[in-house]
């Protein structure tokens, strides 16, 4: 800033001269020297002035919208929060192929006590006894009064009980948030959820992990934030799985079986629409592993995939269609199926000695012939039967998405000979499970093409490589029918609805080697519609037996088909499946004219 002088030089002089007062100069010059200084304040003075306004008014503002927007929500509870690693809790939901919900979370609340802040621990002792009836009022008081500082009362409480130990008022018992994992529909599908339980814990969070079934086998999936919360989506159909489960629960108990199971797939997609496992359990709440007995005993067994059977005379078709397939036989070429038949030293008969003499291949199917089986397997010979099964995926765990799938490994023959190459193609000596069973069903159902059993929803048809001709696959699929039809399996036919299928029945092993001879598994693979087929079905039963004659019969035909047929009875319209209806011979009827 410039000063000018009060008294310039340049005015001083000439005002003497001219006899003028130079004070009056030198007033006149503080003067404007004070308005400069008076309007520069001013001006300083109305800028802190906006300043300060402007500030209260954005300060007003964002008091104003923060206020609206809690006016608005929804009123929460302050909460805690303590130092510490984040927990994540979110997992994402689990849905049917329709959208219906299997699987999802449920807010809820963890107890815990601190000691030192309890006002009457005597008090909140006896009164959390009585909420809980499973804590012991002494074991809490000695907790409450001795040298802890903090303790786990309830990992899980419900809303009521919530409230129940607010009534006890003590300000030493405090509540942790949990999201819960919740199963809606009980025990369905129990096997394939699997269950979830808690990881990482802490008093404002808790971490859900699988610990079985799908909720294990895809817990990154489930877990993480980067899919956005998106459903996982399964291939089952909740109607469907609910009916199956009716069924084969009422059929295990009508056929005083120990146990059962059950798998439909859709043979275009390798999709596993249902799949059941007898006796299941709640996910919800779910039991403790066996740590001694029969593991299969454990209603935590999911039998489907990890019960590894002798699956009988279902493996009879395997047969029929590689000899087909490799040109060696056609389903009306006739094979001497008289005894006896000796192979490495070992006599191969038939079920209750039976000699059914010359059959077609035809009806070496239909009548269920050990021996004509055994003679086509000689035919094909022992490195192109491997090669087969191998390709239908007998020799692998099934690749079904499910933790313990991997566990179900097929048992196969130690040195695979003549022998091993007969008994296989009727279903002795190869122990699988009814999951492996049922994609090389597939496999004679959709044209000769693997497929690859899968618990996720397709979009689409998902056919692997080719496996056996068209032909093969075709001339197949009129032997399973005859089965039905006039074979061993008639109990299973389904009016409107042609069924296809062939039984097994298989002596069930002792654990230290040998077969009862009272116990047998009973197996009924099927088709259907077998003039064009949609989806497989296999029923297998643990040890029935059928006691509404007068001996007990325990053979697939008189068991596991009767199950099988009420099944798809059920399930068929549930699929969209039409009912074909033959029409009917009109009565004879003469037409008159009134003319």
């Amino acid at each position: 800033m410039i000063r000018t002088p009060l008294r310039p030089l340049a005015r001083i002089l000439p005002a003497r001269d001219a006899g003028e007062n130079p004070a009056a100069i030198e007033r006149e010059n503080l003067r404007t020297r004070h308005e400069e200084m008076r309007d520069t304040m001013r001006t300083r003075a109305e800028g802190r002035l906006f300043v300060l306004g402007l500030f209260f008014f954005c300060a007003f503002l964002t008091v104003g919208f923060r206020m609206g927007a809690l006016a608005t929500s929804e009123p929460v509870e302050p909460r805690a929060n303590a130092g510490g690693a984040a927990i994540s809790a979110a997992r994402a939901d689990i849905v049917d192929r329709s959208g219906r919900l299997l699987a999802t979370n449920f807010e809820t609340h963890a107890l815990y006590a601190q000691p030192p802040q309890m006002v009457d621990p005597v008090a909140a002792a006896k009164g959390l006894a009585g909420i809980f009836p499973d804590l012991k009022e002494e074991d809490l008081l000695k907790d409450f009064t001795g040298k802890r500082k903090f303790l786990w009362i309830k990992k899980k409480i419900s809303p009521e009980q919530l409230q129940a130990v607010h009534e006890i008022g003590d300000p030493g018992l405090l509540f942790g948030p949990r999201e819960m994992r919740l199963y809606p529909n009980g025990s369905l599908a129990a096997h394939v959820m699997g269950g979830a339980s808690f990881g990482k814990e802490g008093v404002s969070a808790a971490e859900v992990i699988g610990v079985a079934g799908v909720e294990k086998q895809f817990d990154d999936y489930l877990r993480d934030p980067a899919n956005g919360q998106k459903p996982l989506e399964l291939s089952l159909d909740l109607t469907v799985q609910a009916a199956s489960e009716r069924v084969l629960y009422g059929g295990m108990k009508i056929m005083n079986a120990k146990g059962a199971t059950s798998v439909l797939m859709d043979v275009y997609t390798g999709e596993v629409i249902s799949v059941v496992s007898l006796p299941d359990f709640d996910p919800n709440n779910r039991p403790r592993p066996a740590t001694e007995g029969d593991q299969s005993d454990s209603p935590l067994f999911n039998r489907s995939v990890q019960g590894v059977y002798e699956l009988g005379s279902t493996f009879k078709i395997f047969a029929a269609a590689q000899a087909v397939d490799l040109g060696l036989v056609s389903p009306s070429t006739v094979i001497d199926t008289s005894g006896p038949m000796k192979v490495g030293g070992f006599r191969i008969g038939e079920f209750r000695n039976k000699n059914y003499g010359k059959l077609s291949v035809a009806d070496i199917i239909v009548k269920s012939s050990n021996r004509g089986t055994g003679r086509m397997a000689l035919q094909i010979g022992v490195k192109r039967q491997q090669d087969f099964l191998r390709s239908l995926g007998f020799f692998d765990a099934t690749p079904f998405e499910i933790v313990e799938a991997r566990t179900g490994k097929p048992l196969l023959p130690k040195r695979w000979t003549d022998l091993s190459a007969v008994t296989v193609s009727y279903g002795h000596g190869l122990s699988s499970s009814p999951m492996h069973l049922a994609a090389g069903y597939a496999a004679i159902a959709n044209g000769g093409h693997a497929v690859q059993p899968t618990i996720l929803k397709q979009y689409g048809t998902r056919l692997g490589d080719r496996v056996m001709s068209a032909n093969a696959a075709r001339a197949s699929r009129e032997m399973l029918r005859k089965v039905v039809t006039s074979g061993t399996a008639s109990m299973g036919e389904v009016p409107g609805y042609a069924v296809g299928g062939k039984t097994g029945t298989a002596d069930k092993p002792k654990p230290r080697g040998g077969y009862y001879d009272d116990k047998v598994i009973a197996t009924f693979a099927t088709i259907f519609p077998a003039h064009d087929p949609r989806y497989v079905l296999v029923v297998t039963l643990d040890e029935p037996v059928e006691t509404s004659g007068d001996k007990p019969r325990r053979t697939a035909g008189w068991t596991a088909v009767p199950v099988a047929a009420e099944m798809i009875g059920r399930i068929a319209p549930l699929l969209g499946l039409r009912p074909g209806v033959e029409p009917a011979v009109l009565a004879d009827i003469t037409h008159t004219s009134s003319n």
